[in-house]
């Protein structure tokens, strides 16, 4: 089952790009979105803590975990989604999903090295002005690129922050 859902986001997802057009990125950062895969990613308190400490305040900072599997041990916090709360036609059933992905915020980290369906679908459909995210990742998705691996997430963050500072959107 999560093969044929796969299939059909990943053709949701293209057929998408086929038609997406970058936001125009105005003003400065003040909110920051970061859609995380916790899946192979679990320093989620550690990332918010690096991003504050750019100057973002952390009240302003959100985050969208994805989960192969949540273990009942384990249950996050925080807002999240696995693949039984996605459709195969690409909605996702979760209101603080469809909540998050419909915030405007002015920037969106999408902190995931590994494209996978449902990520690169939230990814496309948010609502941010300015997304970053990792280059091994379709380039379509984000308006800035930063090489590394999502391990390095102290590396990444810095890097993202020296061109924002560049750009003067701090």
């Amino acid at each position: 089952m999560k093969f044929i859902k796969d299939f059909n986001l990943k053709k949701i997802v293209n057929k998408t790009l086929s038609n997406y057009t970058a936001p125009a990125a105005e003003g400065k950062i003040k909110t920051v979105g970061v859609i995380i895969d916790e899946t192979y990613f679990a320093e989620r308190e550690k990332l918010i803590q690096e991003i504050a400490s750019h100057g973002i305040a952390a009240g302003n900072i959100e985050t969208l975990s994805f989960f192969e599997r949540v273990k009942k041990d384990r249950l996050p916090t925080c807002c999240y989604f696995t693949y039984s709360d996605i459709t195969a036609g690409g909605i996702y059933t979760k209101d603080d999903v469809n909540q998050f992905i419909n915030k405007p915020f002015d920037l969106l980290i999408s902190y995931y090295d590994v494209q996978k369906p449902p990520l690169s679908l939230a990814t496309l459909k948010s609502k941010a002005l300015f997304k970053a995210g990792f280059s091994t990742v379709n380039n379509r998705f984000n308006a800035f690129m930063i090489a590394g691996r999502a391990e390095d997430f102290k590396g990444f963050i810095s890097e993202l922050f020296k061109y924002i500072v560049i750009f003067n959107k701090l």
